[in-house]
């Protein structure tokens, strides 16, 4: 399992569905030569060749009249979700298949950029493209990889997914609703609900869908709660018995009226960021401040996707997910990072802008708020540059003279890796008399001068700093790992899961 997390965070989670989808691909080509499925393997090979370039090819286009950018690797998954969904050839001259893939390919790629808002696509494309194509040509996606055969690579690589980008509540939801609702319409039709179950789980695209088309980020709700309902709304929709009239349901329409309910309640903006500095706030850490394009509405502790082009991009991408350090006070963007051995293409094309350079940010989203109630007592814990979100919260209160009652424990290395402190002592007096306990892990580098604590923060520091810790409600921000240690070291203290919240959304390292 550490071997797997390890891989997983330093993935973005759209090359980690890239590598997905190629290897179901690669996969169902193995079981074609061997006989297991009913396609010829190199006609399979034609279908991902042909449907790759007429994508590639259609995004180029679009590119150049709307003289904007979009990232590559986007263009490659909706590529092979269409390669997994509709019908193989059946032969080199199959009109039929070439036909459909070919107007789905350039209808998925046109709804990028034609329907879409302030940059922001709204519909899933791969869902778009067949949607239309089945409705214009009458042809329609077989969705031919939820089958038997398919079925465990679908499921093991779903996991991985899932795992990394944080949606399993989604997902969950989604196969839940669907799976009760077909057996709900079975049983009203006579039909055995075990059957309709087995039929569901084994011989539908349920999981593939789970894993695969709901879960894509930029027409998925910002916000847990929401997630939820759309994956119940999905679910429900995604029965093929459902009908208005003779308009029966299908997984792609399904998908598109999850789409609309998605975009009703996300934001709906991308903002162009204009480098205004660049400070190196700690050690290896940097404070990166652009000018916004137009003012953005959010709350501290929500992140967003930073978009920066880039050639030869490594595993990890040209798209990542950081928390937005400013304060909805300030005027300013502001984003925090980190830098380790071996960085990624990404943060080294980062560091390396200069004022005025750009990049673009979107995708709005997370729950890591502060809570209504401003009577309720506070911990943040933060290990890092996790320090981002509640730089963004302290700031805020500072700023809007919020009273709160908060106890802050920050954990570094060593005292040169604190990030923020000018922020943190600012809001050491009245009103909001911040309360924060700095901690260094390597004691063979404590300073002279150091008058915080020393080591791991611990149940019992946790304990003897904050005596009335059972009456609060924590806040953790850092890596999946020291988030998982504080979930068990506070679970073993008493205090309930309701009372902690974490911060850890894709792409976090």
């Amino acid at each position: 399992m550490k071997f797997i997390d390890k891989y997983l965070n330093i993935t973005t989670m759209y090359r980690l569905i890239l590598y997905y989808l190629v290897g179901l691909w690669m996969v169902a080509i193995v079981m074609s030569i061997v006989g297991v499925l009913p396609y010829h393997p190199a006609l399979l090979l034609l279908s991902g060749i042909y449907t790759l370039l007429i994508c590639w090819l259609t995004n180029k286009a679009f590119e150049y009249a709307f003289e904007s950018q979009i990232n590559v690797e986007s263009v490659y998954i909706t590529a092979f979700i269409l390669v997994l969904i509709i019908t193989p050839p059946t032969n080199f001259n199959d009109m039929r298949f070439l036909s459909l893939a070919g107007w789905a390919s350039v209808l998925a790629m046109a709804s990028k950029y034609i329907i879409a808002f302030r940059r922001k696509h709204i519909f899933n494309p791969a869902a778009f493209g067949v949607a239309v194509t089945a409705l214009a040509l009458h042809q329609s996606a077989s969705w031919w990889v939820g089958t038997v055969t398919m079925l465990p690579f679908v499921v093991i690589g779903g996991l991985l997914v899932v795992r990394k980008i944080i949606r399993s509540d989604m997902a969950l939801t989604f196969g839940v609703v669907s799976l009760m609702t077909m057996m709900t319409i079975g049983m009203m039709k006579g039909i055995d609900p075990i059957s309709m179950l087995t039929k569901g789980l084994f011989e539908t695209s349920l999981f593939f869908f789970a894993f695969v088309m709901i879960t894509e980020p930029l027409t998925t709700p910002p916000t847990k709660g929401m997630q939820i309902v759309y994956g119940g709304i999905v679910g429900f929709l995604f029965v093929p018995f459902i009908h208005v009239g003779s308009v029966y349901s299908t997984p792609e329409l399904a998908l598109l009226v999850g789409n609309i309910f998605s975009y009703v309640v996300s934001p709906k903006q991308k903002l162009l960021l204009v480098l205004k500095d660049k400070l190196l706030i700690a050690q290896d850490t940097y404070d990166f401040v652009f000018n916004p394009s137009n003012q953005m509405k959010f709350k501290p502790g929500q992140y967003m996707e930073w978009t920066l082009a880039h050639t030869k991009p490594d595993t990890r991408g040209n798209r990542r997910y950081f928390t937005i350090a400013s304060s909805p006070t300030e005027n300013e963007i502001r984003m925090g990072v980190k830098y380790y051995p071996n960085p990624s293409t990404y943060k080294q094309e980062l560091v390396t802008l200069e004022k005025g350079d750009t990049l673009m940010a979107g995708q709005l989203a997370g729950d890591f708020t502060l809570p209504d109630d401003a009577n309720k007592k506070l911990v943040m814990i933060a290990g890092g540059i996790g320090i981002t979100p509640f730089r963004s919260m302290i700031k805020y209160l500072v700023d809007t003279q919020e009273k709160r009652d908060i106890v802050l424990m920050y954990s570094n290395r060593t005292a040169e890796d604190i990030a923020y402190k000018d922020v943190f002592d600012a809001a050491a007096v009245a009103p909001l008399n911040l309360k924060t306990i700095y901690t260094i892990t390597d004691t063979t580098k404590t300073p002279a001068s150091w008058k915080g604590k020393t080591g791991m923060i611990t149940g019992e520091m946790i304990a003897q700093e904050i005596p009335d810790y059972a009456q609060r409600i924590f806040y953790i921000s850092g890596p999946r790992g020291m988030i998982d240690a504080f979930e068990d070291t506070l679970g073993k203290m008493g205090v309930p899961s309701s009372h902690i919240i974490t911060d850890f959304f894709p792409g976090f390292a």
